[in-house]
């Protein structure tokens, strides 16, 4: 395994710093338990009103579900461990767990689930809208571009490899409209856009501000739907984000150009703007610059972080479904903040160089990554040998930098 070998490189092994209490999103109370009435229903309840006894020997966080775990485990320094146990078990989560609830998520342009499992875990569901061959026309605007389910779970293990794990657990998944969607949902708005197509197959199509109408809608054979689970980070309500608007956002007008493309000299006025005055903010920028030009992502307007940790933490690199959508042309555009700058985090760039060598081939180990997914192959070859072409463009800006 080329994956496991990776893990097992010095870069890979670089220690973060000692968390203590503050650095992590929650404090646990060591004698919390976790457990689901005994009734049967699917009501969580804490310790003091449960009706079950735990088995002895059973520490409280023993109780907790995958989902919780991987919550409880969020730090200032990462979303999840380098080795973490927990991860193949949360991905089986998403892709197996029974499904009770199904219900349209409110805002963006396009349609997106949040789907209910038993144990009270919850996954955003991004239905596919495209075959996995299927370019974007050269002529599309980005803003106006579908998402892809499968772009979101390559997105997950391409962060993963470059080591940031700031993208939340995703997994594939095969979804019967009409039993995990339609049967079950209890959104009356979502509930009014089923309907059978001519070819017999179960079609709906939600309400969004695009591609949310018949000519749109998104149809099972007959009733099978392939899409991405990611797991959702906790409530905003436990755990407040804020969203932050990025210095090289995109104008997203058919004509009008971003200051920065007009500027060559841009960086120097963000280098003065709080939070990338100081500290490593605008290294985090650039590696999720670097992310987004490997998957060809031009629709990276805004980002997150946790509000607990303010600006000395990661940055989340949430919605990555505009990604690998091209596979025969590259959008140097992506790498404007690598380019105008000439910033990168050394471990970043260390990293990088490694995956361009032979026995790390970054394309190899993505292949690997995705083939346990349950919707294998995610992606369509010429993508792979894409991200090796785009890698080498990366360290060319990277050496352009070094030269001037």
């Amino acid at each position: 395994s080329k994956l496991a070998a990776l893990f097992e490189h010095p870069l890979y092994n670089i220690p973060i710093p000692e968390v203590t209490e503050k650095d992590k999103l929650f404090v646990v109370n060591p004698m919390e338990k976790f457990s689901l009435r005994s009734s049967g229903s699917d009501e969580w309840v804490s310790s003091s009103k449960a009706e079950t006894l735990l088995p002895t020997g059973k520490t409280a966080y023993d109780t907790y579900p995958t989902w919780l775990k991987f919550h409880v485990g969020i730090n200032r320094y990462e979303l999840y461990p380098r080795r973490d146990p927990l991860l193949p078990m949360l991905l089986r989560d998403l892709a197996t767990q029974r499904i009770i609830s199904s219900v349209q998520k409110s805002g963006g342009t396009q349609l997106k689930l949040i789907m209910t499992f038993p144990n009270y875990g919850q996954a955003l569901f991004k239905p596919m809208k495209q075959t996995r061959d299927q370019e974007t026309p050269i002529d599309f605007f980005y803003f106006s571009d579908f998402e892809r389910h499968n772009a979101e779970i390559a997105a997950f293990h391409l962060d993963r490899i470059l080591d940031f794990r700031r993208i939340p657990p995703v997994s594939g998944r095969l979804v019967n409209i009409t039993k995990e969607i339609r049967d079950i949902t209890t959104d009356k708005k979502l509930a009014k856009t089923f309907f059978i197509s001519p070819a017999g197959n179960v079609c709906f199509y939600g309400e969004c501000s695009y591609y949310c109408s018949t000519e749109h809608a998104l149809c099972g054979k007959p009733d099978r739907l392939e899409g991405s689970m990611a797991a959702l980070l906790p409530d905003k309500t436990l755990a407040k984000r804020r969203s932050w608007r990025s210095p090289w956002r995109r104008s997203y007008h058919k004509s009008k150009k971003a200051e920065w493309e007009l500027n060559p000299n841009y960086c120097a006025q963000v280098r003065e703007t709080p939070p990338y005055d100081r500290g490593h903010r605008l290294l985090d920028l650039i590696d999720m610059t670097i992310l987004d030009f490997l998957m060809g992502n031009m629709d990276r307007h805004h980002y997150e972080t946790f509000e607990k940790f303010g600006n000395d933490t990661f940055l989340l690199h949430l919605d990555n479904g505009r990604g690998f959508g091209t596979h025969s042309r590259d959008e140097p555009s992506i790498l404007a903040p690598l380019q105008q700058c000439c910033s990168i985090k050394k471990s970043t760039y260390l990293r990088l160089q490694l995956l361009a060598t032979q026995p790390y081939r970054l394309s190899d180990l993505l292949r690997e990554a995705l083939a346990v997914d349950p919707l294998a192959p995610v992606l369509a070859e010429p993508h792979l040998r894409a991200l090796d072409r785009r890698l080498g463009k990366v360290l060319a800006a990277v050496g352009h930098c070094l030269a001037r």
